[in-house]
């Protein structure tokens, strides 16, 4: 397994679970590409670019008072990561509370998030990482 590549998307994870959108971002390419699930794609399925992918994670902050990820499991395979774990949010204006099972396929390149794909299954994830059939 790939220490590099765990500790990435564990940095991810706690960059997001601070709400330090920078933070987030540090990890990933310029180019990079977001493709959230569920709550968190509330205006459209994907984001490109660093800008993008910011004014995204922003809104939905606006939207959520806490949305905080934690980690079950981590799969290293070699050009990408599955992240598994569950979702904890509870809405801003709302207070509805959601807790779910929550898991990310992110590719790596050059030692940073190339790409992240979210999924509400742990299958899914895993499908989606070639993993299941």
């Amino acid at each position: 397994m790939s220490r590099e590549n765990v500790q990435l998307i564990q940095r991810a994870i706690e960059a997001w679970n601070r709400a330090d959108i920078d933070g987030w971002l540090d990890q990933a390419t310029p180019d990079f590409i977001w493709i959230p699930a569920g709550p968190a794609a509330v205006e459209r399925s994907v984001y490109r670019g660093r800008d993008e992918v910011r004014e995204a994670m922003a809104s939905g902050r606006e939207t959520w008072e806490e949305f905080r990820f934690e980690e079950t499991e981590i799969r290293d395979l070699g050009e990408s990561v599955v992240w598994l774990g569950r979702v904890h949010l509870r809405g801003r204006a709302s207070q509805v509370e959601l807790d779910q099972e929550f898991a990310i396929h992110a590719v790596v390149r050059d030692g940073r998030l190339a790409r992240t794909e979210a999924f509400l299954s742990r299958d899914e994830a895993l499908e989606a990482a070639g993993l299941l059939e």
